[in-house]
C-alpha cells in the first residue's frame, strides 16, 4: 500500500501576540482543507495532533488542539508530544495499519508565551546527575558542539557559514521571520550564549501551526493530480544520559537514516536525493547531521559546505528553505521539514525551489538534548 501527502498548509511564523496555540492550529486546518476540498470533521477518519503540555502551559493541550481539528463529537485523535515529524509518522502508519483512508495531521507551538524555555528543557535530562546541574538545550549542544570542534578539527567559522547560508536563503520563503545577507563576522560577533554557540547561531523562538493531510493511494489520487508518496521512515533514541553518548557523532541518526534509505531503496543517498531539509536548531548541527545521514564522511561536512555543494542551486541542496535558523516553532519543525520537501517536489516552493532531477526528498526531525532522538521521512513525487 501507498501513503501519500494530498496537501499541506502552514501559518507565518514568528510572535503572534494575536493567537492562541490552538487558534493557529485551526487557521492551518482551516487552510489544508479548503486546498484539498474536504469537509470539516467529515472528510477524514483520524487525527494526530503534536504539541507539548509543558510549552503549552496546561495538562492534555491535544484537547484543544484535537477539537479545533474536528475531533469533538467526530474522528479518533492521537497525541504526538515530540518532534511534529513524528506525527507525520504516526498518520502514515494510522493509513498503513488500515484504520483509516485519510488522516489529517496538526502541529503547533507557541514558544514565545514561555518567559524561561530552560526550566522546560532542564526535565529532559538525567534527574539524580544533570537536571541539578541545570542543564538546558543550549548548554548541552554547546558541549557536543565542542566535542565535534575538537575531534574533527571544525571552527566557529564553519559553523557560522551554514548561518550565513541558511538566512540567505530564507530571503526566498515568506513564512520565517530572520532572513538576509549577513557576514561570517556578523554571526561570530553576536553574543555568545554558551561558547561556542552565539545567539545568532541558534533557532529564534517563534509560534506558528501547520497542518497536512494523507491518504492511501486510492484516496490520494482521488484528492490531488500531485500527490507526494512517503517512500520510507526511520526513527531512533540514542542513550538518555549524555554522558553514554559519543556526542561528536549522531549515532541514533546514522540508524534512522539507514532504516529509511533501505526502505526507500536508497544505496547512496548524495546522488539519488534531490534535496535535504534538516532540523538544525544550532548551526553546527546541519554539519554533524549531513555527517549522520551518510551525505559523506565524519569530520567531512565542511568541506562539502566551503565548496558550495550544500547551496540552494549545488549537487547537495541542504535547507533550502532556509532551515530552522530561519525561525519555525518547536515541535512544528520536523513536520515543516515535510512540508518544505514536499512543496520542493510538487513545484510550489517558489523563490526556494531547487532543481528536481531524481523526484525525491528527504525531511529530518530531531528531538531531545544534543539530538538524542532522530527521525527520518522520505519522499517521492507522484
Amino acid at each position: 500500500m501507498k501513503v501519500g501527502i494530498v496537501g499541506v498548509s502552514q501559518t507565518n511564523f514568528g510572535k503572534d501576540e494575536y493567537y492562541r496555540a490552538h487558534e493557529m492550529t485551526y487557521l492551518a486546518v482551516e487552510e489544508v482543507l479548503r486546498k484539498v476540498g474536504l469537509p470539516f470533521r467529515d472528510g477524514y477518519e483520524a487525527i494526530v495532533t503534536c504539541s507539548s503540555d509543558h510549552w503549552d502551559g496546561k495538562t492534555l493541550s491535544d484537547i484543544e488542539h484535537g477539537e479545533v481539528a474536528g475531533a469533538h463529537l467526530g474522528p479518533e485523535e492521537e497525541k504526538v508530544a515530540i518532534d511534529g515529524i513524528n506525527a507525520v509518522i504516526a498518520g502514515y502508519l494510522k493509513i498503513l495499519s488500515g484504520h483509516a483512508d485519510v488522516v489529517l495531521v496538526t502541529c503547533a507551538c507557541k514558544e514565545t508565551q514561555v518567559l524561561d524555555p530552560s526550566v522546560i528543557e532542564n526535565f529532559s535530562f538525567d534527574v539524580p546527575y544533570q537536571q541539578p546541574l541545570g542543564l538546558d538545550f543550549t548548554q548541552a549542544c554547546a558541549l557536543q558542539a565542542t566535542r565535534y570542534m575538537h575531534i574533527y578539527g571544525v571552527g566557529r567559522e564553519d559553523f557560522a557559514r551554514v548561518v550565513c547560508k541558511n538566512l540567505k536563503n530564507a530571503t526566498g520563503n515568506p513564512y520565517v521571520p530572520r532572513k538576509g545577507e549577513v557576514s561570517v563576522d556578523d554571526v561570530l560577533s553576536s553574543p555568545i550564549l554558551s561558547y561556542p554557540i552565539s545567539e545568532m547561531e541558534k533557532k529564534p523562538p517563534c509560534d506558528g501551526a501547520c497542518a497536512l493531510v494523507l491518504a492511501r493511494e486510492e484516496r490520494a489520487r482521488e484528492l490531488t493530480d500531485k500527490p507526494v508518496w512517503i517512500k520510507g521512515i526511520g526513527s531512533c533514541y540514542d542513550s538518555h544520559y549524555l554522558g553514554d553518548r559519543e556526542l561528536s557523532y549522531p549515532e541514533s541518526l546514522f540508524l534512522a537514516a539507514k532504516r529509511a534509505y533501505e526502505m526507500a531503496g536508497i544505496k547512496d543517498p548524495s546522488k539519488e536525493i534531490d534535496l535535504f531539509e534538516l532540523s538544525e536548531y544550532y548551526s553546527y548541527q546541519e554539519l554533524l547531521w549531513m555527517e549522520g545521514l551518510g551525505l559523506c564522511g565524519r569530520g567531512e561536512a565542511k568541506k562539502l559546505l566551503l565548496e558550495g555543494e550544500t547551496v540552494r542551486d549545488g549537487r547537495i541542496p541542504v535547507n533550502p528553505s532556509g532551515g530552522l535558523l530561519s525561525g519555525v516553532p518547536l515541535f512544528v519543525a520536523g513536520a515543516n521539514r515535510v512540508i518544505e520537501a514536499y512543496l520542493q517536489l510538487t513545484g510550489e516552493a517558489g523563490e526556494r525551489a531547487c532543481r528536481i532531477d531524481k523526484g525525491i526528498a528527504l525531511a529530518h526531525g530531531t528531538t531531545g538534548p544534543a539530538g538524542q532522538h532522530h527521525a527520518v521521512v522520505i519522499l517521492e513525487r507522484g
